[in-house]
């Protein structure tokens, strides 16, 4: 029987659950509906079973009978998507950045069914998450935004963004981009108490790193 040692948040619609896969430690998420069992899964890195292990965990976080509706992928590079054509398929939704997703389909031969773009909205039946474009460690990097009613909000950035700096980027232009879209998309419009769940590591919020901004344009990367 799974542990809840996955369980990381409790919150009043939703619990969040959490491992860390493979030699280069990929953050898995996944969400669960209290009210209705559906779960969302957040970068199906590697590690199908203990992916499955963590999805079954989440059997203690509602009533209602587990439902897998989506696996969200943040960028395309390969460490985050070893696992997807495990976990997609009738029922299943997969979703990624539209600038990325020709790319996954390519490497794992699967199908992309949501292409997304800057500002759209996710919905499956108790989880709403919205889409945030963060252009540059990929040109389709995305992050998920998960809103919570009187407490902090959640943000999924893949590798868009550390504890100590944003992803990395293999062109001074791509880092000014990247920074930019950090900066205007996230540090501009959200909290400081804002969560942030990275690809690699361990959550930081955005008042522990907005201080650091400024070093982070003069090194560059």
């Amino acid at each position: 029987m799974p542990s809840d040692s996955s369980l990381i948040y409790d919150l009043p619609a939703v619990t969040l659950r959490r491992i860390s896969v493979s030699e280069m430690s990929n953050n898995v998420y996944v969400l669960t509906a209290k009210k209705s069992g559906v779960q969302v899964l957040i970068d199906a890195a590697d590690d199908a079973e203990a992916i499955r292990d963590l999805l079954e965990s989440a059997t203690q976080d509602t009533p209602c009978p587990l439902e897998l509706r989506a696996v969200l992928t943040t960028h395309a590079h390969w460490d985050h998507i070893r696992a997807l054509p495990e976990f997609i398929g009738e029922g299943v939704q997969a979703a990624a950045g539209a600038e990325d997703a020709a790319s996954i389909e390519h490497e794992k031969n699967v199908t992309i069914d949501r292409r997304l773009n800057h500002a759209e909205e996710l919905s499956f039946d108790g989880i709403a998450l919205d889409v945030i474009a963060l252009r540059g460690h990929t040109s389709g990097s995305v992050a998920f935004v998960y809103p919570v009613e009187d407490g902090p909000t959640h943000i999924f950035t893949g590798d868009s963004l550390f504890p100590g700096g944003v992803g990395k980027t293999s062109s001074a232009q791509d880092f000014t981009t990247l920074l930019g879209d950090v900066e205007a998309r996230l540090f501009d419009e959200f909290d400081d108490d804002t969560i942030i769940h990275p690809g690699h590591g361990d959550p930081t919020t955005l008042g522990a790193e907005r201080a650091q901004l400024p070093a982070w344009r003069e090194r560059g990367w």
